[in-house]
């Protein structure tokens, strides 16, 4: 199930992506065993990328001065969430300030998290990515220069956004938000599931020092007052 009903008008969307180690293409290993007492008392050895299905990425990821994965509050994982699906973009067009603002600029405030997605959907980081199939759009530094003006904590990616195009704007799009602590969100799953565009939303990571990124838990909870 990927969704739930956490109490009455509260509605609970799993918004993350189920790994299995015998199909991922990165790293994920797992040994499980027995540590061989009377009693069966199984433990199991991960062996993970930190940038493996659904992940968090902390300003550290992109330089060894920033934040890692402790360094940043609790209050970095979680908060009002705003899901933005572009729809009067081109195939592979880069999105600008004025695409954000004409998309969602009166509903942003400061200390969101954003997801950016299109209609031009595919799966991130498989043999699709970077192809003639390939038709979602790209972030910039320009995308960058307008959510850290906006103060947003958090940019999340559905799979209608690249964010692996080409070298200069990746490195752009990092070196803007990263270094003011702003995480980034990918390879969301689920979101065609929100039955609205203004939810809380929780993807704490493990408070590992030293750990740049995480794969995490991520979700959605419709119909808090508070966050919609």
């Amino acid at each position: 199930m990927k969704t739930f009903e956490l109490a009455k008008g509260l509605r609970v969307v799993d918004l993350t992506k189920t790994l299995d180690p015998s199909t991922e293409t990165r790293r994920c290993g797992l040994t499980r065993f027995n540590t061989g007492g009377p009693i069966p008392d199984f433990h199991t050895i991960m062996d993970l990328t930190s940038h493996l299905g659904t992940h968090v990425e902390c300003p550290y990821h992109h330089n060894d001065d920033w934040t890692d994965v402790p360094g940043l509050p609790l209050t970095t994982f979680m908060g009002r969430a705003i899901y933005v699906n572009i729809t009067h973009l081109d195939p592979n067009a880069k999105i600008k300030g004025s695409d954000l603002e004409k998309a969602c600029g009166d509903r942003i405030q400061e200390g969101d998290i954003v997801i950016i997605d299109s209609d031009y959907r595919i799966p991130p980081f498989t043999k699709l990515t970077n192809t003639a199939e390939d038709k979602r759009l790209f972030i910039c530094r320009e995308t960058a220069e307008w959510f850290k003006a906006k103060k947003v904590k958090c940019v999340g990616f559905g799979d209608g956004v690249s964010i692996e195009s080409n070298n200069e704007d990746v490195c752009a799009f990092h070196d803007v938000l990263m270094e003011v602590n702003v995480v980034f969100l990918e390879v969301l799953k689920n979101l065609e599931l929100l039955e609205t565009d203004t939810f809380f939303m929780s993807y704490s990571p493990l408070p590992i020092k030293g750990l740049d990124s995480c794969p995490i838990r991520a979700y959605a909870i419709e119909g808090l007052a508070e966050f919609s």
